[in-house]
């Protein structure tokens, strides 16, 4: 027979959801809150329930405010497709486009925002509840919340670029426990995902880009994971960022270009970094900060090279190329069997002159740095109309460049005890070898030296 714990957005008697879908689901929470008010009946009480959200748009004028365990909202249709790549096509071209919107079932944040406003009043969806136990068991799943627009932001950027709105997809609150975020869709929000005290965290498949930022796990938390993900920040804002956090999984993400950083760790401990293929237009791509120790990076793909497309050309997040694409504020992290290409033109290094660094450890000890294999070339860069065939050009190019020098460790007076191992030549690897073991990589005849490092 029907559940009576199964929603479909729109058959609910309370409001029109294609004119706002907030009222609708506060209207269904409020309606599972009276009918599951009992906390004990044959060892059971409150199951929660499920709200459907068929394929559609649906605007979105009211937060929805979740407050119950075992809630999950589901779609058919994460519905991602670029808007910034149609936002930076001509106006008079639009007519020809095949879709000019996400699509599947998608919630459109059309919030009343104005002025400066508290972040969480942004939030499409807004979690929180106080007491005992923590609030369990949310998920979201498979539909697109797309935030419209990006908004000027005082500088001269078209404002469709400015990753600026004010809009949150999803912001939780209080403390969490299991919760799941799986085959979503999130563009144009200024931040996608914001977590604070999570535990047992899942974010899983997801497609999260030309968002601010993607993915924040702030507060504290423990034993969650991000894994098999597609993300993509704006230049202003983080891909991933963790923030007091223990056993922590990042496994199998593809982190695309622009976010000022792809993955920032800060007083994160006893954590993972595995098996990810990491992509940025700017140095400071992993950053550790906050003494984040014993973390594990493993097996991952670095690539550093220049922005091609011609509306974010010459943006960057203000690093210059010796901050390292991994930067490590800590003790006894383990660097383990990284790839790192550094694909750049050596016109644009900063400071002009300088060598670029691939590995950087600034404070702590203890560091364990050991086969990493670092390629540097030399290019010329160019820039694009089209963001897909200039990105995919760049991509694929492994021809017809020079030989880069580059710093592949370097390590700072900070820094000390740590054991570099099989991850540059004697002359990439900068670092007092009173204070630390370094045993380095041979070198040929054809290998070209490294230039003085430039501070």
């Amino acid at each position: 027979m029907p559940s009576n714990n199964y929603y479909d957005v729109t058959t609910w008697p309370v409001g029109n959801p294609s004119e706002d879908i907030g009222e609708v689901m506060n209207s269904i929470i409020a309606d599972i809150k009276a009918r599951q008010s009992a906390t004990n009946v044959d060892d059971g009480g409150k199951p929660g329930a499920v709200i459907y959200v068929p394929p559609g748009d649906y605007r979105l004028r009211t937060q929805v405010v979740i407050d119950v365990s075992f809630l999950k909202i589901h779609g058919s249709g994460h519905g991602f497709t670029s808007s910034s790549i149609r936002f930076n096509v001509p106006e008079d071209e639009w007519a020809g486009l095949h879709e000019l919107w996400p699509g599947g079932s998608r919630i459109m944040v059309d919030l009343p925002l104005a002025g400066d406003i508290e972040e969480s009043k942004g939030a499409a969806f807004y979690v929180e509840r106080t007491g005992s136990p923590r609030i369990s068991s949310v998920e979201f799943s498979n539909f697109c919340i797309d935030g419209l627009h990006f908004a000027p932001d005082g500088s001269a950027m078209e404002p469709e670029n400015t990753y600026v709105n004010g809009k949150t997809g999803i912001y939780i609150a209080s403390a969490n426990d299991s919760f799941r975020v799986t085959g979503m869709g999130f563009v144009y929000l200024e931040n996608a995902v914001t977590i604070y005290n999570a535990d047992a965290l899942s974010i899983h498949d997801n497609f999260i880009a030309e968002c601010g930022s993607c993915i924040e796990l702030r507060g504290w938390g423990q034993a969650s994971k991000i894994t098999d993900n597609l993300l993509g920040a704006g230049f202003k804002g983080h891909t991933i960022y963790a923030e007091n956090h223990g056993g922590l999984l990042i496994t199998a993400n593809n982190l695309f270009p622009r976010g000022a950083s792809s993955i920032h760790f800060s007083g994160v401990t006893r954590s993972s970094i595995t098996n990810n293929r990491l992509h940025s237009f700017y140095p400071g791509m992993v950053i550790f900060e906050a003494d984040s120790s014993e973390n594990l990076v493993a097996t991952n793909h670095f690539l550093r090279d220049h922005e091609p497309w011609t509306p974010f050309f010459g943006v960057d997040n203000g690093l210059d190329d010796l901050a390292g694409l991994l930067c490590i504020s800590g003790s006894n992290n383990s660097l383990i069997g990284n790839h790192f290409s550094e694909i750049v033109d050596s016109q644009g290094i900063r400071p002009e002159g300088a060598t670029p660094v691939i590995i950087r450890l600034k404070v702590g000890d203890g560091n364990y740095v050991a086969s990493n294999h670092v390629v540097g070339k030399d290019i010329r860069a160019t820039s694009g109309g089209s963001a897909f065939e200039a990105q995919v050009d760049a991509l694929l190019t492994t021809n017809a460049s020079d030989g880069l020098t580059v710093t592949a460790v370097l390590v700072d007076p900070e820094s000390a005890n740590n054991t570099i191992l099989d991850s540059g030549s004697e002359a990439q690897v900068i670092a007092d070898r009173s204070v630390n073991a370094v045993r380095a990589l041979p070198t040929t005849a054809f290998r070209a030296t490294r230039a003085p490092v430039t501070s």
